[in-house]
């Protein structure tokens, strides 16, 4: 009895792993990266048209609901605001546009901060 709870243990445990490859979460920056077809700067360039005089404050590639993209917080010169652009990192196209107020920006980072 205690080999199979072993090997169902063992099952559950790669089950979750696969899972967890296909989806990329957990995954490394770097290993994102590699699954990526758009680069970052080409991302970037497409980002930053859509926001005249626009700075990258951040950037970073990750799974946002699914999809592989790299996300840029942009800002603009005397302007507290911050636009968030998403871009699919495999096709280049703009998966959404956000602007996010400090408010919004404080509720983001306490939500990262937060254990999944």
């Amino acid at each position: 009895m205690k080999k199979s709870q072993l090997a169902f243990g063992l099952a559950v445990v790669s089950m979750f792993a696969l899972v967890a490859g296909i989806s990329g979460e957990g995954l490394s920056e770097a290993e994102l990266t590699k699954q990526a077809k758009i680069t970052k700067a080409q991302a970037q360039q497409i980002a930053l048209a859509k926001v005249s005089h626009g700075v990258v404050k951040s950037a970073e590639i990750e799974n946002e609901k699914g999809h592989l993209v790299w996300s840029f917080d942009i800002a603009k010169p005397n302007r507290k605001d911050i636009t968030e652009i998403l871009i699919d990192a495999k096709t280049g196209k703009i998966i959404s546009i956000q602007i996010e107020s400090p408010r919004d920006q404080a509720k983001e980072v306490t939500a990262d901060k937060e254990p999944n």
